[in-house]
């Protein structure tokens, strides 16, 4: 990621963050619509959900400039989605859900296409990461 990538990240995330229940809302809208399968994954309760996706969104900008201190996190998490059944194709879904939802809250004024690109480099990080950490889970629970 570029240093301007970074920069777009953060100040739009300052954007995301008065709007952060409608756009968590509307990322599980658009989830649930272009994968109806996914729902009963979400059992709990969805305010829960919507909360700590903005939290892990969060964690992703803050630590931009950490990312050794970010992967250590998204490997925990992609631990616990293998664990959830999540498979790599749903993360293209999220990918989609989740560049929808802020175009869609955010207007294309605020999310244009640099903002898109740069949300994709940010996610495409946190999802490689998530996956390799559910693929070793998958492998470690093979071996026993």
């Amino acid at each position: 990621m570029t240093p301007e990538q970074k920069d777009l990240i953060v100040q739009n995330f300052s954007d995301v963050k008065p709007r952060a229940v409608e756009v968590a809302a509307a990322f599980y809208a658009r989830l649930f619509t272009l994968d109806p399968t996914l729902r009963p994954m979400f059992l709990g309760d969805m305010k829960s959900q919507q909360k700590k996706l903005m939290d892990v969104l969060a964690t992703a900008v803050d630590s931009l400039e950490r990312l050794d201190e970010l992967v250590p996190v998204l490997w925990q998490l992609g631990k616990r989605h293998g664990g959830y059944g999540v498979q790599d194709a749903h993360y293209d879904t999220v990918a989609t859900a989740l560049l929808g939802a802020l175009e869609a809250e955010l207007g294309p004024e605020a999310f244009t296409a640099a903002h898109k690109a740069a949300w994709t480099d940010v996610y495409t990080l946190m999802a490689t990461v998530m996956k390799q950490a559910a693929s070793e889970g998958v492998v470690a629970r093979g071996r026993r």
